[in-house]
């Protein structure tokens, strides 16, 4: 069984804590995807679960085993690196069959498994080629075919993607997630790009600081996110955020029309309003108001167009719009808000 916990693992570097407690399990064959910023300890956390890395406190267990002090041969895991990590001295084929022959694996069981993982990348017409002589998507689907072919409990994918091209992320992106479906397999993946998260996970962890911030589905963490960093990450655009206060069951924020609380919430004080760009509608006005907001910059993206507005009090907003909207650079508009779209998060930054 390929289940993988992490149990209140901390990772310290000198005095400096990089990783606190951190404790969730992936299921056998889910596919998890840990996103955060850049230093939030995600890659820490990764190869800690390869044996690349010693955590200073906690465990690690693989498939119902501790693994918390075995070296990475022995815990049935392959990682998939950024870098690709292929020898360019050898061909596609030696590259993939290199550390079955280090376990001293049969020479018919290392042919059938080569087999198997080229078939499933489509890797067959490249097999005698040198990693010289491929594309950046070409190394990294040999990489994966590596990993395939060792058959372990866990696959471990460090930002395989950023160092290919656009297209060719999004290709290498769509056949991992073949990939999975096909092999069923245990997957966590690694990434800052949320695009890679959303699309690709069962689940997301979302850290920041070297703390778990919410674990969820990618339609909770977008729908619910559990705090400000969580709703200001996950989604593009950024959440529009305003601080405003509740006071008689009613919302006031600087820019926005007074919001009614939400039904059976009782709450006075400052409060975070939270808004995502496609919660917020826009109606023509006739000119410079108190309660009017100007635009002052249109994104076109084919499909949708994001605009975004300065308000009265000199704050922004983004709103999303079809790409046939009215509206121009320097016209003055109105923003209604659409209740169910509204998000609240007390002064600590949670989720009310």
């Amino acid at each position: 069984m390929g289940e993988l916990a992490f149990r209140n693992i901390t990772k310290r570097f000198d005095k400096t804590e990089v990783l606190r407690h951190i404790d969730f399990q992936i299921e056998d064959g889910e596919f998890v995807v840990i996103v955060g910023p850049s230093g939030c300890g995600k890659s820490t956390l990764l190869r800690i679960a390869a044996g690349l890395e010693d955590q200073s406190e906690g465990q690690v267990i693989i498939g119902g085993t501790d693994v918390s002090l075995a070296p990475p041969a022995k815990r049935a895991i392959a990682m998939v690196f950024q870098s690709y990590a292929l020898y360019p001295h050898l061909t596609v084929e030696g590259n993939m069959s290199l550390g079955l022959k280090q376990a001293r694996t049969p020479k018919d069981v290392i042919k059938e498994r080569i087999a198997e993982a080229t078939r499933i990348l489509a890797l067959e017409p490249y097999l005698k080629r040198k990693p010289g002589q491929l594309s950046g998507g070409q190394r990294q689907r040999v990489a994966i075919g590596r990993a395939i072919s060792r058959h372990p409990q866990v696959f471990l994918f460090d930002e395989p993607l950023s160092n290919l091209d656009a297209a060719l992320r999004d290709q290498v992106r769509m056949e991992i997630a073949d990939l999975h479906r096909r092999l069923g397999a245990t997957m966590l993946y690694v990434t800052h790009d949320q695009v890679e998260a959303m699309t690709l996970a069962d689940r997301i962890v979302v850290m920041h600081d070297g703390v778990v911030q919410q674990i969820g589905t990618p339609r909770e963490l977008y729908k619910t996110p559990a705090n400000t960093f969580v709703a200001g990450f996950i989604g593009s655009p950024r959440m529009n955020m305003f601080q405003g206060q509740a006071n008689s069951g009613v919302i006031r924020a600087p820019g926005l029309p007074p919001l009614p609380l939400p039904e059976g919430t009782a709450l006075s004080g400052p409060v975070t309003v939270g808004l995502r760009a496609n919660g917020l509608d826009l109606h023509p006005a006739p000119g410079a108001g108190a309660d009017t907001s100007e635009v002052v910059d249109i994104d076109y993206l084919g499909n949708v167009c994001y605009l975004r507005l300065t308000l009265p009090d000199d704050a922004t907003m983004v709103v999303e719009q079809r790409p046939d909207h009215p509206f121009s650079l320097g016209d003055h508009v109105t923003v209604t808000v659409q209740p169910e779209e509204v998000h609240l998060f007390d002064p600590e930054g949670l989720r009310i």
